[in-house]
């Protein structure tokens, strides 16, 4: 019995080595295999870690932008100051951060904002003497919407925004794009016949039937003893409908008013620090909706009064259309400067021979034309008989006949000087007339120059002391 222990102890222990082996096998297969399977694990942690990483910068991006945008850091301008590490910040950072409601009608130069806990100070460039007067002035008893912009059309500062909203005491008409241009869109159609057609003042066109309708009968080519001979100066000044609506059917066609258009900022933003809808123009393939878009005689083509400052503006720098800025510059709680407004052209929508000759079909509009009962007596007057004046006029029902639409977009270049001032002027005038917006203007060029007048004579006698000491 002994010799058969020995064996027995062996296979025992050759079983042991069994199991111990399988187990070395199976734990290799399976490190193995877990070696095999690190790359697709690998891209799977780094995609849930990715996916995880977005949601948080989702979450936290918009409150982390403008703190950055706050701290100077998100524009490719250098500050100018040399001992300055901060960088200045751009007009669409403004938009982000500026609530635009605190801009209508503000009667103060300066306004304060708090963003993320820290605070800042907005210096405008609103010329508040004129800001106020327009606000004192306004008649808001038949009026359902009022916007007047006032600007400096020499560097683009916006010197005045006053606005009215009968409905709505939130919304700033002078931003607004609703309002039909109406006859306003003659100056582009004018400034394409000129710069197209070779149009002079003096040139002579001719019409049948109403100056302010616009039929397809009014359209045809035909001279008859009922025909209407005029120049071109005067049908602008007159703003005589069947003259501009067969200027844009016969003479400009569909390329070329929507190339005028464009050149003059239709269809585009208008970079501002304060929101603005872009000014709408669409022409069709029909004809007569040429002659409709060219005098203005519809309702699709809108405009907002800031934009018609700046079609005004053009006519006066020899065709160059400015961006438009109302805020100086902004400054942060060390007083450091994190914005600044600086002049910028946007385009040359025409040429200077072109404005130049809108300038004068403007001023015949002032002298002679739809605006002559608005501007009398201005060449007596001791303000306005120093300016050189122009301006167009237009308006329109709205398609319910519950509102006409009353524009002024003109200017006031000192004779004996360098100063200009443009004025775009909207009223909504419900069952009764109040103020029309050529008064309006009236009133703000007369208001701006008196006292641009009185600070030139204290400026020259302080001058003079000067001198004399």
């Amino acid at each position: 019995m002994i010799p058969d222990r020995p064996k027995l102890y062996q296979t025992n222990f050759k079983g042991s080595q069994w199991r111990n082996y399988q187990r070395k096998v199976k734990r290799t297969a399976a490190i193995n295999k877990f070696i095999k399977k690190i790359p697709k694990y690998s891209v799977a942690f780094l995609t849930i870690l990715i996916l995880v990483c977005g949601i948080i910068s989702v979450l936290t991006g918009i409150a982390c932008h403008h703190i950055y945008i706050l701290d100077g850091n998100t524009s490719d301008n250098q500050a100018d100051a040399t001992h300055s590490h901060k960088k200045f910040i751009t007009k669409r950072d403004v938009q982000a951060v500026i609530d635009s409601k605190s801009f209508i009608n503000l009667n103060e130069k300066s306004l304060d904002l708090v963003f993320n806990e820290q605070n800042f100070k907005i210096d405008t460039s609103l010329d508040i003497s004129l800001q106020q007067f327009l606000l004192n002035n306004l008649d808001q008893s038949t009026a359902q919407y009022i916007g007047i912009v006032a600007m400096d059309p020499t560097t683009g500062r916006i010197l005045s925004m006053v606005s009215y909203d009968k409905e709505n005491q939130h919304n700033n008409p002078c931003i607004d794009n609703r309002f039909p241009a109406a006859s306003i869109f003659k100056i582009v159609t004018a400034a394409a016949a000129v710069e197209k057609c070779n149009f002079k003042s003096d040139s002579i066109l001719t019409y049948n039937g109403a100056k302010h309708t616009l039929y397809k009968s009014q359209l045809k080519k035909r001279i008859n003893r009922y025909t209407n001979r005029i120049t071109f100066k005067d049908s602008f000044a007159q703003s005589i409908n069947p003259v501009f609506g067969k200027i844009g059917l016969l003479y400009l066609g569909k390329n070329n008013l929507e190339s005028y258009a464009k050149a003059f900022g239709f269809n585009q933003n208008i970079d501002f620090e304060i929101p603005v809808a872009p000014s709408f123009i669409c022409l069709s393939d029909e004809p007569y909706h040429w002659a409709e878009i060219a005098c203005g005689f519809n309702n699709e083509t809108t405009l907002s009064p800031l934009h018609g400052a700046l079609i005004t503006s053009a006519i006066l720098n020899q065709g160059r259309l400015l961006e438009p800025t109302v805020v100086d510059q902004i400054t942060d709680e060390t007083g450091q400067m994190i914005y600044r407004s600086h002049l910028v052209t946007l385009k040359q929508a025409i040429t200077p021979e072109a404005a130049k000759a809108v300038n004068n079909l403007m001023g015949a509009t002032i002298k002679s034309g739809t605006c002559r009962k608005a501007f009398s007596g201005y060449r007596k007057d001791q303000i306005l008989s120093k300016l050189n004046i122009g301006g167009k006029s237009g308006s329109i029902d709205n398609k319910t006949h519950d509102a006409r639409y009353d524009w002024f977009v003109g200017f006031a270049e000192e004779k004996d000087g360098h100063e200009k001032l443009v004025l775009s002027v909207i009223v909504a005038h419900e069952k009764y007339i109040g103020t029309r917006a050529s008064h309006y203007a009236r009133m703000a060029m007369k208001q701006y120059f008196r006292n641009y007048f009185a600070k030139k004579g204290t400026d020259r006698v302080y001058a003079g002391r000067q001198r004399d000491s």
